[in-house]
């Protein structure tokens, strides 16, 4: 997470060094070809791709809109934080853009936000009934946490998290009505209800630790678990959610996916899409852990940040933060999953 904004030279220099560090492969923890099955991409033999991409909207990046994560409506209008901007926004299906809450700035500017140096709006899920709920990541311990939106409302922070911590990634457990949160500095995933109160360490599993930079990431709750994404070591994690709401053990269900920002499932199986930030791809993963890249820099990608699905319509946002030239949201179509033996790499088509 890096920018290439005035206001925050500074911290960019250092951040695009610790980011090209971050994004290099890392070997794979010691553990059963089961539990990390091989991650390459010549080795998928059964992959799905995705076309017709194209740019839906473009933000500006002097005004800090760089698009961090993503939470869709069920009509597909998109909602986004903007990570330098310290705002939310809506994103209707024709592109336009629309400030919904901008988050207070902290005395010190934000200078104490671990790693990054400026304060940052970063994980957004949404309920049923349209509230949002989103973290807002400062360094300070007056700001830092688990915030609310409701429709109409005026954004407030329900759950304190740690200031010296990083919280990245938000899943909301809605049967349980139950927030999850990755801290990419802490190693940690935190539990906290939707009503509000006290946030608890659900995981400190060392699979989510950072190996210098940033940790767990990315989060969803999926198949009675919780699987979160490590940008630093490129895997994906899966930890049940054992009965009473405790946490399991954590298996590593994919490597090989330097720089993984954020996933999505693409349906009721385990097959996903993640977002490789630092080389600016988005990687197709199966089931078992093999997969091959479905869009590049060809198509407009610039370090991206967050994936989701409304049906077969795939949405990512891209921020730009070391490429520094155009933060954006590009949409594509998932084509239906077919057999190849060809390498399944694929440079998807960017319409014009």
């Amino acid at each position: 997470m890096v920018k290439k904004l005035s206001t925050l030279s500074a911290s960019a220099a250092v951040l695009v060094t610790a980011l090209t560090a971050a994004l290099a492969p890392a070997p794979s923890p010691a553990s059963t070809p089961a539990e990390t099955p091989s991650m390459t991409a010549a080795s998928a033999a059964v992959s799905s791709s995705l076309d017709n991409a194209r740019i839906a909207a473009h933000f500006d990046l002097a005004s800090g809109r760089t698009p961090e994560n993503i939470a869709l409506a069920p009509d597909g209008d998109a909602y986004v934080t903007f990570a330098a901007g310290r705002q939310v926004a809506k994103v209707s299906r024709d592109g336009t853009t629309r400030i919904l809450a901008t988050l207070p700035k902290p005395a010190d500017g934000g200078v104490r936000t671990p790693v990054l140096g400026f304060p940052l709006t970063v994980g957004i899920t949404r309920a049923h009934d349209g509230t949002l709920y989103f973290l807002y990541a400062t360094g300070t311990a007056d700001l830092t946490g688990v915030w609310r939106l409701r429709p109409g409302g005026r954004p407030e922070r329900i759950a304190a998290l740690p200031a010296g911590g990083l919280p990245n990634g938000l899943a909301l457990d809605a049967r349980t009505r139950t927030l999850y949160v990755t801290d990419s500095v802490l190693g940690t995933i935190w539990r906290v209800p939707a009503t509000g109160g006290t946030a608890t360490a659900w995981s400190t599993a060392p699979e989510l630790a950072s190996t210098g930079f940033l940790g767990a990431n990315g989060l969803k709750v999926h198949h009675g678990a919780v699987w979160a994404g490590n940008l630093d070591r490129g895997t994906v994690v899966r930890i049940p959610v054992l009965p009473g709401g405790h946490a399991g053990e954590a298996r590593i269900r994919a490597t090989g996916l330097p720089g993984i920002d954020d996933f999505a499932f693409t349906g009721h199986g385990d097959r996903l899409l993640a977002t490789l930030n630092g080389t600016s791809q988005v990687a197709l993963v199966q089931g078992d852990g093999s997969h091959s890249i479905v869009l590049t820099g060809a198509d407009g990608l610039q370090n991206p940040t967050a994936v989701a699905l409304h049906g077969r319509t795939v949405y990512v946002t891209s921020a730009a933060y070391v490429t520094g030239q155009d933060p954006n949201l590009l949409l594509a179509r998932l084509n239906h999953q077919r057999h190849t033996t060809a390498h399944p790499a694929y440079r998807g088509r960017r319409a014009r």
